[in-house]
């Protein structure tokens, strides 16, 4: 520090205060929101964190100055956090025979409360999928009263957990459906999960939709900025905490699975959180960091890459491909992956 100028010291105290901000985020996967709801918040951060600690890395390094040591330490330190922000080469595996094509959108609504002023948003998404033509569906956020949304596929299991709601999930198979179900999580709203089983030739796969508790981040800065700071970061605190209620009761549900599984769907969370560790577990395989590329950025978050949608794969099960598609027909993208069966 006796060598740098006011600036720089001024800088690098910067440097050190989201050094330190990075360093205790990777103690948030083993944090129960339930314990520190407000130090779980962070974890919406960590790549904003991680991508500042690179900046400083940079700089320091053009300037050839050993203050880069301390982001270069702290990054390589949670270097599994780093690439869980980015993927550099995704999986260039030929396509099999045996793949089947798994997508999962949340869908909004299908704009039914005109977020957008694209009054062709429900026709978009039909012609959507029908080009990209995914063996199965996942939906959420799935609007109950429209029953002419993806007729093409012979079997499906649309779900809300009130007779008077006005959304839910869905799930539409190519392949026969031989059983269906409702976790029910027990918070007021429209979160939950559901699973079917599906059956090709003598094999079935147990397919979880699941959309966590929501956290009402709209998809503008600026809408972020205008809000009370205080009340949007105690009612993120509240809805994680809700969240761990609603994965501990998925994983019981999970562990009386006997067969091979997929969790998918909007879990209003990022891979830095103690409720994606807590579903990733060691049975999982994020189909992002087997075969993505790039920051996977799922929610239309102006300026900032935030990736709150998953795959999960049993690791019994080969991935063949992943890819975010970014058409802006809700503030969700679209999720494609290939797995072998």
């Amino acid at each position: 520090m006796k060598n740098l100028g006011l600036l720089d010291k001024i800088i690098f105290v910067l440097n050190s205060l989201l050094a330190f901000g990075l360093l205790i985020s990777y103690l948030l996967p083993y944090v129960p929101p339930k314990t520190f709801p407000l130090l779980s918040v962070l974890s919406l951060g960590v790549p904003l964190l991680i991508i500042s600690n690179l900046l400083f890395l940079v700089f320091w390094a053009i300037r050839f100055k050993r203050q880069l040591l301390l982001s270069l330490i702290v990054l390589l330190i949670g270097y599994n956090h780093v690439f869980s922000l980015f993927q550099f080469s995704g999986n260039t595996e030929e396509i099999s025979a045996e793949s089947l094509s798994v997508m999962s959108y949340n869908v909004r609504m299908f704009n039914s409360y005109n977020w957008s002023k694209d009054k062709k948003i429900p026709e978009k998404m039909t012609d959507f999928v029908t080009e990209k033509n995914p063996d199965i569906l996942l939906t959420q956020e799935h609007y109950i009263g429209d029953g002419k949304m993806f007729r093409d596929f012979p079997y499906n299991f649309v779900f809300s957990k009130d007779k008077n709601s006005e959304f839910g999930s869905a799930i539409f198979s190519k392949y026969p459906i031989i059983k269906k179900h409702s976790v029910g999580f027990p918070e007021d709203g429209n979160n939950n999960a559901i699973f079917v089983d599906i059956v090709k030739d003598k094999d079935t796969l147990r397919i979880f939709n699941v959309h966590f508790q929501s956290l009402n981040i709209k998809p503008e800065i600026k809408d972020l900025q205008e809000g009370n700071s205080r009340k949007l970061i105690g009612r993120i605190g509240y809805g994680f905490k809700l969240q761990q209620n609603q994965a501990e009761m998925l994983m019981k549900e999970v562990e009386r699975s006997p067969y091979k599984t997929l969790i998918i769907g909007d879990f209003n969370n990022t891979a830095f959180s103690y409720i994606y560790q807590l579903v990733k577990g060691i049975r999982f395989n994020d189909a992002f960091l087997e075969a993505g590329t790039g920051f996977g950025k799922s929610f239309n978050l102006s300026y900032f890459p935030l990736r709150i949608d998953f795959f999960m794969i049993d690791k019994s099960i080969e991935i063949e491909s992943f890819e975010v598609i970014p058409v802006e027909y809700s503030d969700h993208f679209p999720l494609l992956t290939r797995i072998k069966w």
